[in-house]
């Protein structure tokens, strides 16, 4: 497969990045709900998309998404509770959905709390599935917008290296065991991840600078780099990054 170009933003500092972010969240909200008559988002854990969900549910850009027309979805979550410190979607809860008041039936959630993992996995997707009005067992559908980040191991979502997640290429959601880390993940996979309309990475940093150049300009090796399986099949890549995370890139733009 020939190499996707993405294009590279570099931002000052991480609350940039953020801010940079939410512009764009802004416009793109605008123009699916323009386009479609809602907005159908995949939101991300970490700091860096805190900090975004925070600078959402703010003035100015608060009033200028239309929020009963957004579609929360996530990208992937922990095997806790919703209400645990490290879930995912507490983190996007207290952060942006509880602030804009945003409704139950829009809030698209990964029961990860569940014994049994793989029925979650499959809920979620039968979710996704109804949400779009498509077949849950046909090709996924094209979110508008998909958040994610960058771990210092090239990880994205919870598409770990050398995981069998890797190597999913029918299912849209999936749990497995991430031995590095001694933990189960319900993630979205490659295939649904490269439906979407548009794809953000917010990566802030010194300790993903080397990896943030071997994604985008180091050989391909995604078992290694996961990242690099990022390649939307029509949408747009942009890569949001803080100087610190640039510091080794050596191009403007990369290729993935």
């Amino acid at each position: 497969m020939s190499s996707v170009r993405a294009k590279v933003v570099r931002l000052a500092d991480a609350e940039a990045v953020s801010a940079a972010a939410a512009r764009d969240f802004v416009a793109l909200s605008r123009d699916a709900v323009a386009a479609r008559g809602s907005f159908t988002v995949a939101l991300s854990g970490g700091s860096t998309p805190r900090r975004l969900y925070q600078l959402l549910a703010e003035a100015p850009y608060r009033s200028e998404v239309a929020w009963e027309r957004v579609e929360f979805f996530w990208g992937d979550e922990r095997a806790v509770p919703p209400d645990h410190p490290d879930s995912n979607y507490r983190m996007a809860a207290v952060a942006l959905l509880e602030k804009i008041g945003a409704a139950a039936d829009r809030i698209h959630r990964i029961q990860a709390e569940r014994a049994d993992r793989d029925a979650a996995a499959r809920h979620y997707q039968l979710e996704i599935a109804r949400v779009f009005g498509v077949n849950p067992d046909g090709p996924p559908p094209a979110l508008d917008l998909v958040l994610l980040g960058m771990g210092p191991d090239g990880h994205t979502a919870s598409l770990f290296p050398h995981t069998a997640a890797l190597r999913e290429g029918r299912g849209w959601v999936m749990t497995h065991f991430v031995e590095r880390l001694g933990a189960e993940r319900i993630t979205l996979t490659v295939p649904v991840l490269n439906r979407a309309r548009e794809i953000r990475f917010l990566v802030a940093g010194s300790d993903k600078a080397a990896t943030l150049r071997a994604v985008l300009e180091g050989p391909r090796d995604p078992e290694r780099l996961p990242s690099q399986l990022i390649r939307p099949e029509a949408g747009r890549l942009v890569w949001l990054v803080d100087r610190a995370a640039a510091a080794e890139l050596g191009t403007v733009e990369g290729r993935v």
